[in-house]
C-alpha cells in the first residue's frame, strides 16, 4: 500500500482522491497529477522525482518514546557504587517519571535502584568495620609517587594547577624550594573526635585555628615571612571523608594569584641558635594569643573581648618572665631588657581591659596597650641577636607580637 506525500504548494488541500486513470491512447487527464501505478515506478528514474520531498518535521511513522534521563543517571551511579544513596533516589524518581510521562528506561531505573541499594548496604557494612580508613590509607600510599596533593609532606614545595591555591585540587607538581613555587607545606595534622563529616564550616574553623598555631614550629621568626605570604590549607571534602580522609595540610602561599614564593620559609630549631630560639619562643607566646582575637568587636560582644584580653595579659606575663630569665649575650642584654619592660607595661593595660565594664573603657586600655607596644626596642633587640629586623606591615607602630604575620583565611 502506498502512502501519499503531503500536499505541496501546487497540490489540493482536500483529502486524497484516486488519480484519474490515463487512457492507453492518450496523455494523462489534466484533472490531477499522475502517480505511478503499482510496481512500475517512475518512467524516468533520472529525471525529477514524481514525489514532493518530505517536509522537515513530517514523519510517516510514529516517533518512539524518549528514554528517561534520570533513569540513565541512576544506572550509572548504581554501576559506579560511589554515591549509592544518590543512585537509589534517582532510580525511584525515574520510575515515577516514566509512569507519568510514558517514557522508556524502566529497566535501567530498576537496575540502578537495585545496584545502589546493594552498594549502600555494602558501604554501611564497610564503615562499621573501619574499611574506609584502610581504603584511604592505601590510596594515600599509592598517591605518593603520582603528584597527588595528598602526598605532600612537611618541608616540600609544589606548584598548583593554574598557579592558584583556591578551590579544590588533587594534582600538584613537587618542585625544589630553592626556585619559584606556589606553595610550601609547613605542617599537617589529623582531625580526630569526629564521626560523620562535621560540615565545611567546622572543617575550615579547625584548619584555620590549628594551622595558625602550627606555623610557629616551622617559621619561628614571623618577621622573616614576607608580607604577601599567608596561610592556606588542604582539607577533607565530604566525599574523601567518607573514604577515611581526616588529614589537613597547612601551606604557605602568596596572596597574589600571579605571585610566587622563592626559597624556603623554614626557620626553626635546626637553623637558629639557642639565643634566637629563646627570644622567638618568648615573643610567640603572645603571638599565638593575638591570632585568636574575636571576630566581633567589643561593641558587639564585650565578654569575648574581655576574655581575650585576659588571655593576652597572662601571655604577656609569661613572655616577660622568659625574656628576663634567659642569659643573653652582652650586646643583646639591654635591648632585650627594654623589650621585657614594654611587655610588662602592656600587660597591665590588657589586665585592665579584661576588667572593663563597657566598650569605651575597653577601647581606652586597648589603645594604651598598643601605645606601649612600639617596635623600636624589638628592632634593636633583633639586630643584636641576628634576627630579621624589618617589622611586618601590620606591625608598624606597635610591637604587637613582635611577629605580626598574615591574617588571611583563604583555603584550598
Amino acid at each position: 500500500m502506498s502512502i501519499p506525500p503531503p500536499p505541496g504548494p501546487q497540490q489540493p488541500q482536500d483529502p486524497w482522491q484516486p488519480p484519474h486513470q490515463p487512457s492507453p491512447q492518450g496523455p494523462a487527464s489534466p484533472q490531477g497529477p499522475a502517480y505511478p501505478q503499482g510496481p512500475q515506478g517512475p518512467q524516468n528514474p533520472y529525471g525529477s522525482p514524481p514525489y514532493q520531498p518530505w517536509a522537515q518535521g513530517y514523519r510517516p511513522f510514529n516517533r518512539p518514546a524518549p528514554v528517561n534521563g534520570v533513569a540513565v543517571g541512576a544506572l550509572v551511579l548504581g554501576l559506579m557504587c560511589f554515591f549509592p544513596g544518590a543512585g537509589l533516589v534517582l532510580g525511584l524518581i525515574a520510575l515515577r517519571q516514566i509512569r507519568r510521562r510514558q517514557e522508556r528506561g524502566r529497566g535501567m531505573a530498576v537496575a540502578g535502584a537495585v545496584l545502589s541499594g546493594a552498594g549502600l548496604a555494602l558501604w554501611a557494612l564497610a564503615i562499621a568495620g573501619g574499611v574506609p580508613a584502610d581504603v584511604w590509607a592505601g590510596f594515600k600510599d599509592a598517591a605518593r609517587g603520582d603528584g597527588s596533593a595528598y602526598a605532600l609532606r612537611t618541608g616540600e614545595c609544589f606548584d598548583a594547577p593554574g598557579g592558584s591555591l583556591e578551590g579544590e585540587t588533587y594534582d600538584v607538581d613537587e618542585v625544589p624550594c630553592a626556585g619559584e613555587h606556589d606553595g610550601e607545606v609547613f605542617a599537617a595534622f589529623t582531625m580526630k573526635g569526629y564521626g560523620s563529616y562535621p560540615g565545611d564550616g567546622k572543617v575550615t574553623d579547625v584548619a584555620d585555628a590549628r594551622c595558625y598555631a602550627l606555623r610557629y614550629g616551622y617559621a619561628m621568626d614571623t618577621w622573616a615571612v614576607p608580607d604577601d605570604v599567608d596561610l592556606y590549607y588542604l582539607t577533607p571534602t565530604r566525599q574523601s571523608w567518607a573514604l577515611g580522609d581526616r588529614g589537613v595540610t597547612c601551606v604557605f602561599g602568596n596572596t597574589d594569584e600571579r605571585g610566587s614564593l622563592t626559597g624556603s620559609l623554614r626557620n626553626d630549631g635546626s637553623r637558629l641558635n639557642a639565643d634566637q630560639i629563646a627570644y622567638l619562643h618568648a615573643v610567640n607566646v603572645e603571638n599565638k594569643v593575638l591570632d585568636t582575637q574575636p571576630v566581633d568587636t567589643p561593641d558587639d560582644d564585650l565578654d569575648a573581648s574581655r576574655e581575650w584580653a585576659g588571655r593576652l595579659s597572662a601571655a604577656l606575663t609569661k613572655e616577660a618572665g622568659l625574656l628576663r630569665g634567659h642569659a643573653w649575650p652582652a650586646a643583646a642584654k639591654q635591648p632585650v631588657a627594654d623589650v621585657a619592660e614594654d611587655v610588662r607595661a602592656a600587660q597591665k593595660e590588657w589586665a585592665r581591659a579584661a576588667r572593663a565594664t563597657d566598650p569605651d573603657t575597653f577601647y581606652e586600655h586597648y589603645g594604651r596597650a598598643m601605645a606601649r607596644s612600639a617596635t623600636d626596642n624589638s628592632v634593636t633587640a633583633r639586630k643584636a641577636l641576628g634576627l630579621d629586623s624589618t617589622p611586618p606591615a601590620d606591625a608598624e607602630g606597635d610591637r604587637g607580637g613582635d611577629g605580626g604575620g598574615g591574617g588571611g583565611e583563604l583555603e584550598v
